[in-house]
């Protein structure tokens, strides 16, 4: 048995406000510069659980543009909505997952949920930026809400627990979602002392995030709650041992290999790209921010 080797792990960087609903750590690549060595993804935050008191207004973040790349939301506690100005509308639940891909331009915004927002609670969730193939930075912006009934499901050996597949591949089970890159994107909800193997392409850039608990990584190194773990591009299978339970994120994907420039709210890959985004914007070709 060869184990997939550890490339490095790490903490995300001191937690700081995104408007006045998400209380985030950055991973990438606020706390670390992964844009090529982790691509297709380039930004991961992390809302570790906190609890909000109930609103008078709902707490989030107002509209704002995006260009070039690709937002998903995963929801682990409370509940969270979505607008845009294509007229896409969705509200998350626990277990559920916002996939929105910006393309060639889209103004939205997230806030706290209606009900969640009037009786407070624990908000716990992830959003991550997937970048988009150069060929595919322009195509035409579209949303998805992918529901947690409608994950794919893999029940793991032994009562070890079960994972639940967003987008790519686990053990030949597929997640719901429509992607340009070729990525692997699941959770891994482990019982006390269950264990799965995890087994990704050795030129696929994976990463873990530990959700919660505390899990042993190739039979060798504890991680806990927070800890993110990048594994060198390799052969070989990933061992998760939990001790009590624990859920993990699983991101896996293929390079793009394109060169990668990101300013604020846009990720393309040349600099006049960029410049012309910011001008778009000024001149309104993302669309009305009243919606």
């Amino acid at each position: 048995m060869k184990f997939r080797t550890v490339e490095t792990s790490f903490k995300g960087a001191p937690k700081h406000w995104v408007g006045d609903g998400f209380y985030v750590s950055q991973y990438f690549p606020q706390a670390r510069d992964l844009t090529y060595r982790f691509s297709p993804f380039v930004l991961l935050d992390y809302n570790a659980p906190h609890y909000f008191s109930s609103e008078t207004t709902r707490l989030g973040v107002g509209a704002h543009p995006h260009r070039g790349f690709e937002t998903v939301t995963i929801d682990y506690a409370g509940s969270l909505e979505h607008h845009d100005n294509k007229g896409n509308h969705g509200i998350l639940h626990p277990g559920d997952v916002q996939w929105m891909t910006a393309g060639s331009g889209v103004m939205h915004k997230e806030y706290h949920e209606t009900e969640f927002a009037k009786k407070g609670g624990v908000l716990h969730m992830v959003q991550l930026w997937v970048n988009l193939p150069q060929k595919d930075k322009m195509t035409t912006p579209r949303y998805q809400t992918l529901t947690k009934s409608a994950m794919g499901h893999v029940d793991l050996v032994n009562n070890s627990g079960h994972v639940s597949v967003i987008a790519g591949h686990f053990d030949n089970v597929q997640g719901p979602a429509q992607t340009f890159s070729q990525i692997d994107v699941y959770n891994v909800y482990l019982n006390d002392k269950g264990t799965v193997d995890i087994a990704e392409p050795k030129n696929y850039n994976t990463g873990i995030l530990v959700i919660s608990g505390e899990v042993v990584i190739n039979e060798a190194t504890t991680y806990s709650e927070g800890d993110f773990i990048l594994f060198n591009n390799e052969e070989g299978i990933i061992r998760a041992a939990a001790q009590g339970d624990a859920v993990l994120l699983v991101l896996a994907g293929q390079s793009l290999d394109e060169d990668v420039v990101a300013y604020g709210p846009f990720v393309m890959n040349t600099k006049e790209q960029i410049e012309q985004a910011f001008i778009d914007f000024n001149n309104g070709k993302f669309g009305t921010e009243d919606f």
